[in-house]
Parts: C-alpha cells; structure tokens; sequence
C-alpha cells in the first residue's frame, strides 16, 4: 500500500521558498513543505494544513501539480507524494519548530542541498506543467548521507 503524502512549493515573482528542515525526515536538506494526510481530511486539505503548520503561509490559491512514486531499496513501502504550487497567499512565512524558510531566485535553487529527484521535477512545477513519476532510492537521506537514485521515470501529463 502507498503512504500518501503531501509537498507544497510556494512559487511568486521568480522567487521559490524552501524550508531547510529541522527535524525528522530528510533533517538538514531544502524542501517544499508538506507531510502526511490525516484521516477525514483529502489530499489538499492536508497541503493547506502541513503549509500552514510549517510556514505560517495560508494559500489563497493552491494547485496540485505532480504526483510521485518514491520507493526505497532498503524498505518494501512506498512513498506516494502529491506535489502543489500556490503561488497566492497571505500571512507567512515565518520559522517554525520543523523548517526555517528562505527565499530563493528560480535560477538559483539549491538543488546541491535538496533531495536528488527535485532536480528532475521542480522545473515542470515552474514553468507550470503538470507530471508524474517514479523514483527508486538506495536508501533514505539523513544529515550524513544523500539519496541516490537508482532508476527513474518522470513525463509531462495533461491533468493530474
């Protein structure tokens, strides 16, 4: 069964906000902001919740733009993880316990910092193309280690 997650990346004016993550999963790396999806709530619902958890930010417009399959050599689940824009908002965004935001110019994303994939990704998510794709990892990121993939498939969709 696929854990079904959330990534949000707020995206205005050429500039790109990030969170350098505090704690937990994928600790000391740049990320969008996103987490599980709880029960009773949908799928963007959850998006708008872990956005606003981890960054202040309330989204005024929200837009689901990828869906991606992660999985782990060294782990039997898999990680399916529904990726939004919002590219409106109000309040935000401010440090949270988990992330510490920072804008970034589009050109100058600090994909060296990231998780491998982003790399592949964001730059659909930017120029406003929807997608899908799978990714096989070695093993998960931690402070000391960065992913690496082992296999890959990533194509533009019509909708999602």
């Amino acid at each position: 069964m696929k854990k079904q997650l959330t990534l949000t990346i707020v995206y205005r004016n050429d500039k790109v906000l990030l969170g350098l993550k505090k704690r937990g999963f994928g600790v000391g790396r740049w990320n969008g902001f996103g987490g599980k999806v709880e029960e009773g709530e949908t799928i963007t619902e959850a998006a708008i919740r872990e956005l606003k958890e981890e960054s202040g930010i309330e989204a005024i417009e929200i837009e689901k733009m990828g869906i991606l399959d992660f999985e782990f050599e060294s782990e039997a689940k898999v990680l399916q993880v529904h990726i939004f824009r919002v590219t409106n908002f109000n309040a935000g965004p401010v440090e949270t316990d988990e992330m510490t935001p920072q804008w970034f110019d589009a050109a100058k994303i600090p994909f060296d910092n990231m998780w491998p994939d982003d790399i592949y990704w964001l730059p659909y998510l930017l120029e406003g193309k929807k997608f899908k794709g799978k990714f096989l990892f070695d093993r998960p990121s931690d402070i000391d280690y960065q992913s690496k993939i082992l296999s890959m498939g990533l194509r533009e969709v019509e909708k999602i």
